[in-house]
């Protein structure tokens, strides 16, 4: 426990002080220096020139005697920062869930579903070709036994996953939700997400090898979420309707919502697909207005500044750099990395295009969907701990992250300083502050 709260202090303390440098000198947001303090503190940097230092402090190992026989098994201090990490996750998703509006896409449906198809089928195009010509058979990227079928899919679901809260916070603070601009890249950006969170529970699925299991977790998956949408959605309006009768949330409002998370994340976790859908569905189903907004108050500031750091501090853990020692892999990087921009960013500028926009416009929509933030880390760590990728893809598809990432801000600053004042229409910021 020492060990632990001794983690808690370094990785608190290197994301505050590696955030406010990045947000003073780079422009960055806090949450994306956060993906890149996660890599700093793993073996890729902190472990490499301090490696014996690096080792104590978040050590991969402890050997026990069982009957005897010596046995390696996780650090105590390591399973408590994976259990605090998945709670952030859980958490996160649900809030994320809370920000999903399908009042957008039906707003801009048109635009909307061509962008994101666009930013779907480019990419996924493109990671199949990757796949097929690259790295069918070769066991340095895929466990042994993902077929080459299921690596495409699980390559295209990564490569076209948004940042959709990074998204929304960008057109939240630049006050453009209610414009044409903004309501397009919420519209999209959510509408691609779901179809990509929708490839990784297929991958998940069919990844058990067992037919049975397979139909099992995608029918159960799609029946949980019709009961959610449906029958949940109904029976958590009663919540939204006390809070706005009464003005606050009781504690007795809020340990329910929680209790019904819980629930919906460990359902999906049984069912074989991954907790995190369960909270991203309890989160959608749940009202909005008053409960939403002190439901965020109550959740944010924990989830995003106490137990997410963690999250990337154990996916920084997982990036070793250092795999990439040779110049067939560094080339295998930099082409899924122009893949992913072409795909994605490109893909998704020429069919806003093509819907209508301007360029100035489908630029900046290009832009924002190029991101992959949090929510790429989410899928990698998926992936790496259901051994559908090995430490070696996951470490090619997190630099890929972080450089997609690191990209939207200030190119978006760029773009949007040439909009003219009839483009920007300020308007009510229609989604949440969330950041990732």
């Amino acid at each position: 426990m020492l060990r632990f709260m001794l983690q808690v202090i370094v990785v608190l303390a290197a994301c505050k002080a590696i955030g406010w440098l990045g947000q003073r000198f780079l422009g960055q947001t806090q949450v994306v220096m956060e993906m890149v303090t996660g890599v700093i503190l793993g073996p890729s940097l902190f472990g490499l020139f301090f490696p014996e230092m690096q080792q104590w402090l978040f050590p991969k190992s402890v050997e026990i005697i069982q009957n005897g026989v010596p046995t390696s098994t996780k650090h105590p201090s390591m399973m408590i920062l994976y259990v605090v990490a998945q709670i952030g996750l859980v958490l996160y998703m649900f809030l994320v869930g809370l920000e999903f509006n399908t009042d957008l896409i039906r707003s801009r449906a048109k635009g909307a579903i061509g962008v994101s198809l666009a930013g779907i089928v480019a990419p996924f195009l493109l990671g199949a070709l990757i796949v097929f010509t690259l790295l069918d058979g070769d066991t340095r990227f895929f466990a042994s036994n993902i077929t080459a079928g299921n690596a495409a899919l699980y390559m295209g679901a990564a490569m076209s996953i948004t940042a959709f809260p990074m998204l929304a916070r960008i057109i939240y603070e630049r006050g453009i939700a209610g414009t044409s601009l903004g309501t397009l890249a919420l519209a999209a950006g959510a509408t691609d997400d779901a179809v990509a969170w929708s490839l990784l529970a297929v991958v998940l699925a069919l990844a058990k090898g067992d037919a049975n299991y397979a139909v099992f977790a995608i029918v159960g998956g799609a029946v949980f979420a019709g009961l959610v949408m449906v029958f949940g959605k109904a029976l958590f309006v009663r919540l939204g309707q006390t809070v706005e009768r009464e003005g606050r949330m009781s504690p007795e409002i809020f340990v329910w919502s929680m209790l019904f998370l819980m629930l919906g994340a460990y359902i999906t976790d049984a069912i074989g697909i991954y907790a995190v859908f369960g909270a991203f569905l309890i989160g959608a189903a749940m009202p909005r207005g008053k409960f939403g907004e002190i439901m965020r108050d109550k959740l944010e500031y924990a989830t995003v500044g106490l137990f997410l750091p963690f999250f990337f501090v154990y996916s920084g853990l997982n990036t070793q750099i250092n795999l990439l020692n040779s110049f067939e892999l560094l080339g295998i990087a930099l082409l899924i990395l122009a893949a992913a921009v072409i795909g994605k960013g490109a893909a998704c500028a020429l069919a806003a295009r093509a819907s209508g926009e301007s360029w100035r416009m489908s630029a900046a929509i290009g832009t924002l969907m190029n991101a992959r933030g949090l929510m790429e880390l989410i899928i990698l760590n998926i992936g790496l701990q259901q051994k559908v990728i090995t430490p070696t893809l996951f470490t090619i598809m997190v630099i890929m992250a972080i450089v997609t990432t690191l990209m939207t801000s200030p190119i978006f600053k760029r773009i949007y300083a040439k909009f003219t004042p009839e483009e920007i229409q300020p308007s009510t910021p229609q989604m949440g502050a969330l950041a990732g």
